[in-house]
């Protein structure tokens, strides 16, 4: 039977004393604190600062120059003062492999920046308008995935020539295909969602439903994306530079400097361990980072 007594409301302090409470977060704060428990994630985030201030600081601290020649010391082995060894032409290997960090840094920044300006909005529109708008930008984007970068780059080499300038617009007319079609598969996806629903309602714009709503929620993706795209374009670069479309002489990036160790690598192998392995560990770096933003960005895995 019905006791009234049992259901009594609880006091104030019972109702605070039941509860269970756990500090505000916001969803960025939350992607961070999980991000810091991937421990690769972390690592690969400070290998990544440790090679910029590498990139940027060790050739101002250096008493050499990168293009300095001191035939004296021709293939110098690594010792206290060259860090690295030397070349045949008694460079310094040290500096020149951080600056070539340099120009492989910032073809890779590059390569990304524009891949997201153009790539997000592109997609962007692209999955948000639909229909036969859709059909037209993603053939384009078909023609321009379908084509190797390296015609690209042997087309431009005819017309500007061959060096950096056109290594950074080969990556730019081709580098946000990718980006652009993923931002158009998570556009589509969300389009349909309710508060999308709940701001055609109310009267919001085309492009303020796209700029305001759904592009913020396809940050993640965009964010992994982004991250797993540095280290494609440094490769790009790398073996550009490695077959010599890449930098002219005296510039280094690290592809130049593994394709001038080739060589003599059975006599001074240090000559080609240096670049590869700033290379290998640059891109490894970017990989875990990829990874670790990708779980901590997921929010199905949000507790």
């Amino acid at each position: 039977m019905y006791n009234a007594e049992e259901f009594l409301p609880l006091s104030a302090e019972e109702r605070f004393s039941a509860e269970t409470l756990r500090p505000s977060k916001t969803y960025w704060a939350d992607v961070w604190s999980r991000l810091k428990t991937d421990r690769l994630a972390v690592f690969g985030l400070a290998v990544i600062v440790v090679v910029i201030l590498f990139a940027v600081f060790a050739p101002m601290l250096s008493q050499y120059e990168y293009d300095e020649m001191d035939f004296n010391f021709s293939n110098d082995s690594p010792s206290l003062t060259h860090l690295f060894g030397c070349d045949m032409f008694g460079r310094d290997l040290f500096v020149r492999v951080a600056y070539g960090a340099r120009i492989s840094l910032a073809v890779g920044f590059l390569a990304s920046f524009i891949s997201l300006f153009i790539g997000v909005i592109y997609g962007g529109v692209s999955g948000f308008k639909g229909g036969k708008i859709d059909d037209v930008m993603m053939r384009i984007v078909d023609v321009i995935y379908s084509v190797p970068a390296m015609i690209y780059v042997i087309l431009l080499m005819v017309v500007v020539g061959p060096g950096l300038k056109s290594i950074f617009i080969t990556l730019g007319i081709s580098y946000w295909a990718p980006m652009a079609r993923m931002v158009r598969a998570e556009v589509m996806r969300i389009k349909n969602e309710e508060f999308v629903t709940a701001a055609r309602v109310i009267g919001a714009s085309s492009s303020r439903i796209l700029f305001r709503h759904i592009l913020p929620n396809a940050m993640g993706a965009v964010l992994v994306t982004l991250t797993f795209s540095v280290p494609g374009a440094i490769f790009t670069e790398a073996f550009l530079s490695f077959v010599g479309l890449g930098v002219s002489a005296p510039m280094a990036s690290w592809g130049v400097l593994s394709s001038d160790a080739v060589p003599a690598l059975a006599i001074y192998p240090w000559q080609l361990f240096f670049p590869a392995g700033a290379i290998s560990i640059t891109i490894l770096a970017f990989n875990f980072l990829g990874d670790g933003l990708r779980d901590a960005l997921d929010p199905k895995l949000r507790k």
